[in-house]
């Protein structure tokens, strides 16, 4: 009988397909999740979906029926949605929690199980803690299939893509969008955000905007690497402006300019940051993880916006959300939320603030991130994963903690931080972070310097000192 413990990383829990994601794991995790309900609500109602991941229809209906049996009603979306799509779902339903069945950008071999608060963002890392806490070692399956629960009122099919798009419709103007200079492209990368931008802008090129469940073989994630057709598309079709991206769940974004430069979320904060600021004079502070570049400070300093720096993972983001007044939250890996919306990474909506912005301006993507410059200086970011294995992963952040690496070839530190990961402060101005993935034998190795030919050097001379 299985017994291994599951743990929920800075996203949720994930695992390989049929390795330790199984129908009896999610079993488990809803099992768990159940005695938590029931033990903090009464009559508790959860919303649950998958994305476009293989066999997320199954581990959905498995996470249903479990909650179910336990007596609590199951609000079940038809169809593949995003995590978007749930969170705000739980909240305009007035729902105890969620849950979504997705790996969000991980490779497809991975599924996963995200908890969504009844605030419309991801649960709080004591809620998320709690539900771990409960998850048995054993459990037995439900039996009856899924109609049953509908037949007798406990579970309820739900449209939540038309409530999200109804609610983006009351949101932006699609109209002086769709009569926008400026055309836009959009790659969903086989993702669960593929139907929004057809039914919102008809006339927007589309790529990856079918149902493929192994994403072709590649980890849905947003970065320049993984979407070269996009570049390639931008690059060479002169009337596209704006390039969008968002991840398997959509709650990721990038970007590309008119020349089919990527613009990494670094600078997608920074946008929204001056967008809200300057041009909607809207107020509020600043929420960004460890691993977002010290220019975000800089151009708060400039607006005079107060700035929080948290821990990875976009749950302790979105708490800070639901007690403060957020302006913009955002994470280096793409998940960036902003005012006015829910508190929820969701990259189709940060796309059409921004698309909203060269629109109402009449200034290109490039030409907005001029301005940016002018203020905090143009810079590049740029990160490296390692795949190696878990035990010479540990061995070297574990060497980095105890003040292991005097300098790394030519470049120097100056500081150390230490809030999520360990972050040196170079004496060229920028800097570097080494940081463990929760969730595969990954280690990220993050970098900024003052031009792509120094960021990739100072990649080129981290890798080599660790590794060596």
């Amino acid at each position: 009988m299985v017994t291994d413990t599951i743990k929920f990383g800075t996203d949720g829990w994930r695992a390989i397909i049929a390795q330790d994601f199984t129908v009896y794991n999610v079993a488990r995790v809803a099992c768990g999740q159940a005695e938590w309900l029931l033990k903090t609500f009464e009559s508790p109602r959860v919303v649950v979906g998958h994305d476009c991941r293989f066999g997320g229809k199954l581990f959905a209906e498995t996470a249903a029926k479990v909650l179910c049996d336990n007596g609590i009603k199951v609000l079940l979306a038809k169809g593949f949605i995003s995590t978007p799509m749930i969170s705000l779902g739980v909240l305009q339903l007035k729902a105890q929690q969620g849950v979504v069945i997705t790996a969000s950008h991980n490779p497809p071999t991975y599924n996963g199980y995200k908890l969504k608060g009844a605030h419309g963002g991801p649960s709080s890392p004591a809620d998320i803690a709690a539900v771990e806490a409960l998850i048995p070692a054993e459990v037995e399956l439900p039996t009856q299939p899924i109609e049953y629960y509908e037949q007798n009122g406990m579970l309820e099919y739900l449209d939540l893509e038309s409530l999200y798009i109804d609610y983006l419709k009351e949101k932006f103007d699609f109209e002086a969008l769709a009569k926008s200079p400026f055309k836009l492209a959009y790659d969903a990368m086989y993702g669960a955000g593929q139907n929004v931008i057809r039914k919102l802008l008809p006339n927007a090129v589309l790529i990856h905007c079918d149902e493929n469940p192994g994403f072709k073989g590649q980890a849905p994630e947003p970065l320049d690497k993984n979407l070269q057709e996009l570049a390639k598309t931008m690059a060479t079709t002169p009337e596209l402006k704006i390039g969008l991206a968002t991840d398997g769940d959509a709650d990721r974004i990038g970007l590309y300019d008119e020349d089919g430069q990527f613009v990494d979320a670094h600078n997608i904060i920074l946008l929204l940051i001056h967008y809200l600021s300057k041009y909607k004079q809207m107020t509020g502070k600043v929420v960004i993880a460890f691993s977002v570049t010290d220019r975000v400070k800089k151009l708060c300093e400039h607006y005079n916006i107060p700035v929080e720096v948290t821990a990875i993972g976009f749950k302790y983001i979105s708490e800070i959300m639901v007690h403060d007044d957020v302006l913009v939250g955002g994470e280096e890996s793409g998940g960036i939320a902003v005012k006015g919306h829910i508190p929820e990474r969701d990259g189709i909506y940060d796309g059409l603030v921004l698309y909203e912005f060269m629109t109402k301006s009449g200034k290109t993507l490039k030409e907005l991130c001029q301005e940016v410059y002018a203020i905090v200086g143009e810079f590049v970011y740029e990160r490296n994963d390692l795949t190696i294995p878990n035990d010479k992963k540990n061995a070297i952040i574990n060497r980095a903690a105890e003040g292991g690496y005097a300098n790394f070839g030519k470049y120097a530190y100056n500081r150390v931080e230490t809030i999520d990961g360990i972050k040196y402060h170079l004496d060229n101005g920028g800097w570097v972070m080494l940081r463990a993935s929760g969730t595969e034998p990954l280690l990220r190795v993050y970098a900024e310097g003052n031009s792509k030919v120094e960021t990739l050097d100072i990649l080129e001379c981290v890798k080599n000192e660790i590794l060596n």
